[in-house]
């Protein structure tokens, strides 16, 4: 069954959350972003500067990657939170854990040769 497209009301809701989760100075003018339905409007909400380390880390459980991966960059993101989105399992890698790993060793922290953090 086909999609039928967004009307013009559906996009103007979808703009008006984007500008809200941009303009967000607070976790809890964030929070409701958490579960919005539209993964660029969660990716607004992550990429929002005035995002605390507290909200970025529910956002860590976010459903796409491309959000996660947000999260890992984001220089609010608390080391915790940033170590969390490592993969132990080698099968279960990919650019979350790259991103993750990315984050960490420009902040110092050494990686051996199983890809994870020598601590």
């Amino acid at each position: 069954m086909a999609r039928m497209k967004k009307t013009p009301e559906e996009r103007a809701d979808e703009q008006r959350r984007y500008a809200l989760a941009a303009a967000a100075t607070t976790d809890d003018e964030l929070e409701p972003f958490l579960t919005d339905p539209n993964q660029a409007i969660r990716s607004g909400a992550i990429m929002n500067r005035r995002a605390s380390a507290e909200i970025l880390s529910r956002f860590a459980h976010d459903a796409f990657w491309g959000n996660r991966v947000e999260v890992a960059r984001h220089p609010n993101s608390s080391r915790e939170t940033v170590l969390g989105l490592l993969e132990a399992d080698p099968r279960q890698r990919g650019v979350v854990h790259k991103a993750a790993r990315e984050r960490l060793e420009s902040e110092g922290v050494e990686f051996g040769e199983d890809h994870m953090p020598l601590d």
